[in-house]
């Protein structure tokens, strides 16, 4: 498909620089395809969903993932240093990491790097090692002198959380940032980006739905810094998803079949929690235990077997999750969804607000 389908007008100041306080005070729209468009708040879950229901929440954890420091080269003329920065976006062994690099131009594999302040770090935590190859798009593997979880620990004291672009273009990450971009049952280090669907949800809100007797239940996807990626194919079919590791354990595969036996509805938190959910579902939707790498990039046509109804926020134009959703409720619903949104003030993208979408029968192209 024409990615200029999924385009639309988005005023700057519509991209939220804050989440509100609390979470759950966040507005949420509520999308039926057969039914309209109603505008509620997320502390409203206890009425739109019902008894038997489940919510389905990605339980990863952001790391501190975006590294700054400098890179070594040796030359006939000696050492040459430059500055340099990586975005780690997946773990490929103990002591290896693929990162988006930046310059990516002026990087070479056998390059040596060095993050951090020498005398900020002892040695066993010195976050140093090699470029150890370099591929297409700015992409990279990196190999650190450090393994398992003293690298964790230099990169947690080194590293900076990876503001989505559209916010770390307006303003630098701070303290707040730390807290604000981690959603509150945050259990599994991995990610470098916040299943941001997620954070709008407080303790008082998880007590009034178990009160409510909706179920929760976790699921593992980390994250990658390819969410940020721009689509810059003309054709969705050009596009190249970036994987994530991801993990739907057996206890969570039988209780969400039991769901569904019963006639309640799976609803995924989140576009993370839903592609991990389509990948570990068979034909028939019976979620099977299941661990590894997903690339699955869902566009207009695709046939959701697993999930009910989607809670996620508002999407940037052109991008894959506004495919996503475009693919779940249907285009135009979505895009009309999308106008009334801006024009009654919703605040997009990681720390703006949540929709509600209940799944169309038949999403069309």
């Amino acid at each position: 498909m024409r990615v200029d389908l999924f385009d639309f007008d988005l005023p700057e100041e519509a991209i939220a620089l804050r989440p509100v306080s609390p979470r759950d005070n966040a507005r949420m729209l509520v999308v039926d395809p057969g039914a309209g468009l109603f505008d509620r708040q997320v502390r409203d879950l206890t009425e739109i969903l019902r008894a038997g229901d489940a919510l389905v929440l990605n339980d990863t954890r952001v790391i501190p993932a975006q590294l700054e420091g400098q890179r070594q080269r040796q030359g006939d003329q000696g050492t040459s240093t430059a500055r340099f920065s990586a975005t780690l976006h997946m773990r490929v062994a103990p002591d290896r990491w693929k990162a988006f690099l930046r310059p990516a131009k002026r990087v070479q594999a056998g390059d040596r790097f060095f993050f951090g302040s020498k005398k900020d770090l002892c040695l066993a935590q010195s976050l140093e090692g090699i470029v150890e190859s370099r591929g297409e798009a700015g992409e990279g593997v990196l190999r650190f002198e450090l393994s398992g979880a003293d690298l964790d620990a230099a990169i947690a004291a080194e590293g900076h959380i990876p503001l989505p672009p559209y916010i770390a273009s307006k303003r630098a990450e701070d303290s707040r940032d730390r807290s604000d971009y981690q959603t509150i049952y945050a259990s599994e280090d991995g990610a470098v980006a916040a299943p941001t669907a997620g954070l709008h949800f407080t303790q008082d809100l998880f007590e009034r739905l178990d009160d409510a007797g909706i179920e929760r239940h976790f699921v593992t996807l980390h994250v990658g810094a390819g969410t940020f990626l721009p689509v810059k194919a003309d054709d969705t079919d050009d596009h190249v998803m970036h994987s994530e590791i991801g993990e739907v354990s057996a206890d969570t595969a039988k209780a969400l079949n039991a769901v569904k036996e019963r006639g309640g509805r799976v609803v995924s938190v989140g576009t993370t929690s839903l592609r991990l959910l389509e990948s570990a579902s068979d034909e028939r939707g019976i979620l099977r235990p299941w661990r590894g790498a997903t690339d699955i990039f869902i566009t207009p046509g695709y046939r959701f077997r697993a999930v009910d109804a989607l809670m996620t926020n508002f999407h940037l134009p052109r991008s894959t999750l506004f495919m996503l959703v475009s693919a779940f409720c249907g285009r135009d619903v979505m895009h009309n969804a999308y106008r009334h949104a801006i024009e009654t003030g919703y605040r997009f993208y990681s720390y703006g607000d949540s929709s509600f979408l209940l799944k169309a029968d038949q999403p069309v192209p």
